[in-house]
């Protein structure tokens, strides 16, 4: 583990993503954490978090970005004392007015929620996905409901606790405060690699994040394989009980 990316979600981490991946990094975001290591994160939810187990699941990768592991950073800090950290931010106005839209748009996503209800793989997903968030109430770091996100202020308030936290645990050598609109400079200077001269990545602007993954995310491309593959069987079967019915009322 190189780098560990502790900005909250709509501070720029999926262009963080785009910008280590185009820097030659192997990194895990939200769909990648699920589907590679979802297993490992659900037993330390279960069991508790041991170094060891963070240290196998991240062993091969050289960073991480988004849900859990911007939640979790300290725990993957800790097995991974030597990583350099990332914290992404914006001003919170726009941070909340993104957020909110991003969330929003999701939940109205109808392909997206026939995932998580109808396919295996989705279902998964949604399990993985509401533990962790559980977990992290039942911890008392994680205010994320309908309820912050309904009071604009806790949440900002609970974005600046967050931001402090690591600017306090993080020694300054190995911490990067940083916005996506600073571009490749400061970026590739604190990770002591060549400043790149193409254009910088702009990810998921407007909450359009969905609709990125679709074209460009393999997992996610899975998922809605499955929901296609699911409905085909269901055509299949609707139309063999028609058939079967007809034979008989004949």
């Amino acid at each position: 583990m190189k780098v560990i990316v502790a900005g909250m979600s709509k501070t720029g981490t999926t262009t963080m993503n785009a910008a280590l991946t185009e820097l030659g990094y192997e990194v895990y975001d939200l769909m990648e954490n699920f589907w590679y290591v979802g297993d490992g994160w659900m037993k330390q939810f279960k069991e508790g978090f041991r170094v060891e187990d963070m240290k196998r699941m991240y062993e091969n990768v050289d960073a991480v970005v988004n849900t859990p592991c911007d939640k979790y950073w300290e725990e993957i800090f800790e097995a991974f004392p030597d990583s350099k950290v990332i914290l992404t931010t914006r001003d919170e106005d726009s941070w909340f007015k993104s957020l909110t839209n991003q969330i929003d748009r999701m939940n109205s996503d109808v392909t997206f929620r026939l995932v998580r209800t109808f396919t295996y793989t989705g279902i998964r997903f949604q399990t993985y996905f509401s533990r962790s968030e559980r977990h992290l109430a039942n911890i008392g770091t994680w205010p994320f409901s309908n309820y912050y996100l309904k009071h604009e202020e806790s949440l900002k308030r609970f974005k600046r606790k967050h931001e402090q936290n690591v600017t306090e645990v993080v020694p300054k050598n190995q911490l990067l405060i940083y916005q996506v609109t600073e571009g490749w400079k400061p970026l590739c200077d604190f990770l002591d690699v060549p400043v790149r001269n193409e254009p910088f990545p702009h990810k998921n602007k407007g909450g359009v994040a969905l609709d990125e993954m679709r074209k460009e995310n393999a997992v996610m491309q899975r998922l809605e394989n499955e929901l296609w593959i699911f409905f085909a069987c269901m055509f299949v079967l609707f139309v063999a009980l028609l058939y079967n019915m007809h034979q008989y009322m004949v």
